[in-house]
């Protein structure tokens, strides 16, 4: 099962929800928030190692908000949302898995100093 304590917005994910319209913005916290409490792959699913995706559909628009695991102690996860995107093919483009894993790399780099 997969449980995580609390979300972190890198800058990107940030500007990238700010870009969105209210309504949709709202249903994608909802739907973060649902997917601490409750286990689904439409909501939350592994993608590649290390990377996840919070996956939201509102209006016919498919939001992906990618995202990795983080243990900030023995009884804190916290999961670090890096960037997102509307998808427009049935696939998640792999750059924008090679981008996440990027940001992991700086963000997990800049925790150790």
């Amino acid at each position: 099962m997969v449980n995580f304590d609390k979300v972190e917005f890198c800058k990107d994910a940030e500007k990238f929800l700010d870009g969105l319209e209210e309504k949709t913005r709202t249903k994608v916290y909802y739907n973060i928030r649902k997917a601490q409490h409750i286990q689904n792959e439409k909501l939350f699913k592994k993608l590649d190692g290390h990377i996840w995706e919070f996956k939201t559909l509102y209006k016919k628009e498919h939001i992906r908000l990618f995202a990795f695991r983080h243990r900030e102690s023995d009884i804190e996860t916290v999961v670090v949302t890096t960037h997102g995107i509307i998808k427009k093919t049935s696939k998640i483009p792999k750059k924008e898995i090679q981008k996440a894993k990027e940001i992991r790399k700086d963000y997990l780099n800049s925790k150790e100093k």
